[in-house]
């Protein structure tokens, strides 16, 4: 009788042990049922055409070119400006200047200045702006004109407003 409930034991251990297994083991046939086939709603196949079409009609780019950041109106385009000698250029809040050629200094009616962004410093009245570096005017009625010693004019690129005087 010892040998026969331990056979029963035995069995009962086995197939529980089976079926454990079974449970937890994970098959290939489970895993590829899960998957999308290739072509069908839930994974279509689209063509670069499509593709194009529908970034067309949604107003993007197909990425096969560059494109053009938006600009914020006429301001937001660089002009070439002729300073001439003894003249100022007086640059309203916002205004972005790059000196090209010439002897420029900073002109302001106050204490404050202008700030050089490719330094990262602040130009007072008088101070000497270096070519090529970016300027920006935090406030209007601050400017540049030609250093005394400069009997030329300046060429200097500009984004924003500004008036001659």
């Amino acid at each position: 009788m010892k040998k026969y409930a331990l056979r029963i034991v035995l069995a009962v251990v086995l197939v529980g042990a089976g079926i454990i297994a079974g449970v937890n083991w994970p098959t290939t046939l489970e895993a590829e049922s899960n998957a999308a086939v290739p072509g069908s709603a839930d994974d279509p196949v689209v063509t670069k055409s499509y593709v194009d079409e529908q970034i067309a009609k949604a107003g993007g780019s197909n990425g096969g070119g560059t494109t053009q950041p938006e600009t914020g109106g006429a301001s937001a385009k660089l002009n070439v400006v002729s300073v001439p000698n003894g003249k100022i250029l007086i640059a309203n809040e916002g205004t972005e200047v790059v000196v090209r050629s010439g002897k420029a200094v900073v002109y302001s009616t106050d204490a404050n200045g202008i700030a050089d962004l490719t330094d990262g410093k602040d130009l007072t009245n008088g101070k000497s702006i270096t070519a090529n570096h970016h300027i920006l005017f935090p406030r209007a009625g601050r400017g540049i004109t030609t250093a005394p010693t400069y009997k030329g004019s300046l060429t200097v690129l500009v984004r924003g407003s500004y008036v001659i005087q």
